[in-house]
C-alpha cells in the first residue's frame, strides 16, 4: 500500500442530455488535469429539539446536499477538426451557445488582409472564427454569400487556393446545459470520481502564464463515487469504467504566444503583459423545493462578461487613441488570440467594451497602464465569442 501520486490522475468531460444524467465518455474527451477542488456537503442544519444534553446528537439522513467545484485546466491542441474540440461541453457550459463547426473554405483571387473572397458560398455568419496562416479572426460582416470581412486584419492575407483551416465558434445562450465531469486516479483501486450536473457559474480565460489556462468554477447536482456508488445514480446501473489510459499525446499552448488586438479602429498591442477573461452566470440552482435532497436544474443570472489587463505605455498613435476611447466612453473591440499555430489556436473576441480610464502603476522601472475588470457590453447575447482553429 502507497500513497496515492497527485500527478496520476486524468480528466474527461461531456456534455449531458439530461440534467445530472452521466454521459458516456471516449478517450477524446479527455482534457489537460492541473488542479480540482471539489466541496460536497450537507445542510448545516440546527437542531433545536430539548434532548436534555449538551451533545450534539447529530442529523438525520437525506438532508439536502451542495457540491461546489473549481477546475483548472490548460489549453491544448484541437487534432480532430471533424469534432468539437475536448474542452468544448466545459465552454458551452459556461456560454450556453452549442459548437458551431466549420470546416474551412478555398479564398478567391482579390482578397485582403481584412476581406475575404470565397471560391463558393462561406456558410459563415457574423460572430463565427476563420483562420489563415496561424492566425484566427471573427466575422465582423457578411457582404455577400462569398465574401466576409474580419475584425481585425490579418498580418498576411489569405493566399487564392490555400484553404482555410476549421474551426469551432461558441456563443452565448439564455441557457445553460451541464456537464458530466470524470475524475480518474492510479491505481484503479483508488477512489474516482463524477461531477454529475456540473454547471459552469464561471469561466476565465488566462493569459501569458507558462500555458494558456482555462478555469471553471461552479456548482453540480452530485457527487458520484466508486467507493460509495449505488445502483441509479446519475441515471447509471454500475460505475463507469475508464476508457483505456494512453500516454500524453495533446500538445500545450505557450502562454506567451499569440496576439492582442483593441481599439475603434483595431490595433495590435504589441505590449500586453498579463490579461483575462471572465465570463460570470451569477448561478444560482433549483435546490429549495419540497421532497427533493439534490438539485433539480440549473437557473442562469444576469451574466457579467469582464476584460482585465496590463500592458506598458507607449507614445504611439493607438495608445493615445485607447486612452482617449476611455475619457469619451466610446466602445471598443477586443480580440484575443492565444497561440500562434494552426490547430493549436483559441480566440475570445468581445465586440463592444467600454474602457475606464486606466490606472498608471508607475512602481515599476517603466509605466504600465492597467484595465481592471472592465465589462463588455451587447445586444442579445452576444457580448463574448470563444473559438478554436
Amino acid at each position: 500500500m502507497s500513497y496515492i501520486s497527485s500527478n496520476a490522475n486524468r480528466w474527461y468531460c461531456v456534455q449531458e442530455n439530461a440534467y445530472g444524467q452521466v454521459a458516456a465518455i471516449a478517450a477524446t474527451n479527455r482534457i489537460p488535469a492541473v488542479s480540482m477542488k471539489v466541496q460536497n456537503q450537507r445542510d448545516k442544519s440546527q437542531r433545536k429539539d430539548k434532548t436534555g444534553s449538551r451533545t450534539w446528537a447529530g442529523l438525520p439522513a437525506g438532508m439536502r446536499r451542495h457540491t461546489t467545484f473549481d477546475a483548472t485546466s490548460y489549453v491544448r491542441d484541437w487534432a480532430d477538426p471533424t469534432n468539437l474540440p475536448p474542452h468544448g461541453p466545459l465552454v458551452q457550459a459556461a456560454m450556453g451557445g452549442q459548437g458551431n463547426l466549420w470546416a474551412g473554405a478555398t479564398p478567391d483571387v482579390g482578397c485582403t488582409q481584412s476581406t475575404i473572397n470565397f471560391v463558393t458560398a462561406h456558410g459563415l455568419n457574423p460572430g463565427q472564427a476563420v483562420v489563415s496562416g496561424g492566425e484566427i479572426r471573427f466575422v465582423a460582416a457578411v457582404v455577400t454569400a462569398q465574401t466576409i470581412i474580419v475584425n481585425a486584419p490579418f498580418t498576411v492575407a489569405p493566399v487564392a487556393g490555400v484553404p482555410l483551416s476549421a474551426t469551432a465558434t461558441y456563443t452565448l445562450a439564455t441557457q445553460l446545459p451541464s456537464v458530466s465531469l470524470f475524475d480518474y486516479w492510479d491505481p484503479s483501486d483508488a477512489v474516482q470520481r463524477i461531477l454529475s450536473g456540473a454547471a459552469v457559474d464561471r469561466m476565465t480565460v488566462s493569459m501569458n502564464g507558462d500555458f494558456h489556462q482555462l478555469q471553471f468554477q461552479g456548482m453540480a447536482q452530485d457527487l458520484i463515487d466508486s467507493a460509495s456508488f449505488q445502483n441509479g445514480q446519475g441515471g447509471l446501473t454500475a460505475y463507469p469504467v475508464e476508457p483505456t489510459p494512453t500516454v500524453v499525446d495533446y500538445a500545450l499552448v505557450p502562454g506567451n504566444l499569440g496576439e492582442v488586438w483593441m481599439g475603434v479602429i483595431p490595433n495590435q498591442m504589441f505590449t500586453v503583459t498579463q490579461a483575462s477573461v471572465e465570463i460570470r452566470n451569477n448561478l444560482s440552482m433549483r435546490e429549495n423545493e419540497y421532497g427533493a435532497m439534490l438539485p433539480l436544474a440549473i437557473a442562469p443570472g444576469t451574466r457579467e462578461v469582464s476584460m482585465t489587463m496590463e500592458f506598458y505605455a507607449q507614445d504611439d498613435v493607438p495608445t493615445a487613441a485607447l486612452y482617449q476611447a476611455a475619457r469619451q466612453q466610446s466602445p471598443v473591440g477586443v480580440m484575443f488570440q492565444l497561440g500562434q499555430t494552426g490547430g493549436q489556436l483559441m480566440g475570445v473576441y468581445l465586440k463592444s467594451v467600454i474602457p475606464d480610464v486606466p490606472e498608471f502603476d508607475d512602481s515599476d522601472t517603466r509605466l504600465q497602464w492597467q484595465f481592471k475588470n472592465t465589462r463588455a457590453q451587447g445586444t442579445a447575447e452576444d457580448e463574448v465569442v470563444v473559438a478554436f482553429g
